[in-house]
């Protein structure tokens, strides 16, 4: 039987999920016009991991590859990305931010964090903790499936 109290609780977490998307999309948009949302997480990715490939990239993201190649086609026409050939294998390219991709993506860095730490700078260190720990378990658990 289905607990309505719980169902309520979905349904407002699916809202403001929702809600929280949108933002995001539309403050990447004003921290820096040229870099979506989903080019900042990619940028974003190859930084951490040093580069990847694509197909990598897809599949971390559970992307299509064809959104991701024309995603990362437009970083290399901005010149924020650069293909290297594996040094372990010449037949794979691995895509790394260039120097001017890990500059801005160190300025939308900082302006996102500034962001965030505004908009949560009122909040107890116990329910940021919290909230933290509840995010990483959501997206735990989005991973598994």
């Amino acid at each position: 039987m289905a607990q309505p109290g719980r169902e309520a609780d979905v349904e407002i977490i699916q809202r403001e999920l929702t809600s929280f998307a949108r933002r995001a999309r539309a403050t990447a948009a004003r921290i820096h016009p040229e870099l979506s949302l989903v080019s900042y997480t990619l940028l974003s990715h190859l930084d951490e991991q040093g580069g990847c490939r694509a197909t990598d990239l897809a599949a971390h993201y559970a992307l299509d590859k064809s959104t991701v190649s024309r995603q990362v086609s437009a970083l290399e026409r901005s010149g924020l990305v650069m293909r290297r050939l594996d040094p372990d294998d010449h037949r794979v390219q691995v895509l790394h931010p260039t120097e001017a991709g890990a500059e801005i993506l160190r300025q939308v860095t900082v302006s996102r964090r500034q962001i965030f730490g505004e908009r949560l700078a009122d909040w107890p260190a116990d329910d940021l903790a919290r909230f933290a720990r509840y995010l990483e378990r959501y997206n735990e658990a989005a991973r598994e499936d």
